[in-house]
């Protein structure tokens, strides 16, 4: 008897909350070592290229995503009216993010409308939102940069987002800029842009990307010395020795 695939299953939305320590040393690290700890995971598409940070007051951003999805816009559905539901899945999904959480917008990489302005993002970060990315535009860009919470996007468009897109899910597995996005994963970002950090990673993660940047500081400071590359980076055992020997001075001299 033929037996029919069966359709593989993707993760909910998670429950357990994540261990705070986890999410205090994440943040302290680099999406550079992120993606370098998740590469060695197997995991090649973590960082979601082509973004850049808009806001300048906020220049770290960790949390756990909340995601909407945009379609493409048709003409005969996405009119200004739409706007005054205010069960509108766009405006739902700004008044559903919780404290602590980033909304995730996948657009498609489409830019010529915008997936948001201004408005909206004031009511994120009043209602503690961690940040906003997009893989679109927004529009009020000038305004937005001045707000308290980290926002990631391609650029600007003074279009309103009906023009191309139709906002139809939230809390649904998402592409933005290339990257899956699982409600719940964990987004952080810097200067260099955003990375993706699987849920059930954030704890192996947190660990080793820590750890990556303790050995990074003590080799930088080396080569800043003068230390050659050969033998410092990548470390070798003699620089191995002496870092350990580092570590442990502190607690050599209590």
């Amino acid at each position: 008897m033929t037996q029919t695939p069966q359709t593989p299953q993707t993760p909910q939305t998670p429950q357990t909350p994540l261990n705070p320590d986890d999410l205090a040393a994440l943040s302290q690290a680099s999406t550079a070592t992120i993606t370098t700890q998740l590469f060695k995971h197997g995991l090649r598409n973590t960082f979601l290229a082509g973004l850049t940070r808009v806001s300048d007051a906020a220049p770290r951003m960790i949390g756990e995503a909340f995601t909407l999805r945009y379609i493409p816009a048709r003409e005969d559905i996405d009119t200004l009216d739409v706007y005054d539901d205010y069960d509108h899945p766009q405006r739902a999904a700004v008044e559903q993010v919780g404290p602590g959480q980033v909304l995730v917008v996948d657009c498609r990489g489409e830019g010529r409308a915008a997936s948001a302005g201004n408005i909206l993002l004031t009511r994120l970060s009043v209602r503690g939102a961690a940040g906003l990315v997009t893989d679109g535009t927004l529009r009020d860009i000038e305004d937005i940069g001045r707000l308290p919470m980290p926002v990631y996007s391609t650029g600007a468009a003074a279009m309103t987002n009906l023009a191309m897109h139709h906002a139809v899910d939230l809390q649904v597995p998402v592409g933005c800029a290339g990257v899956a996005v699982y409600p719940g994963d964990v987004l952080v970002g810097d200067l260099d842009g955003v990375v993706c950090v699987p849920r059930h990673l954030v704890p192996v993660i947190a660990r080793q990307a820590g750890e990556q940047e303790r050995l990074e500081t003590f080799i930088t400071e080396r080569v800043a010395a003068g230390a050659p590359l050969r033998g410092t980076y990548p470390a070798d055992a003699e620089t191995l020795r002496a870092y350990e020997e580092h570590v442990l001075a502190p607690s050599a001299k209590d």
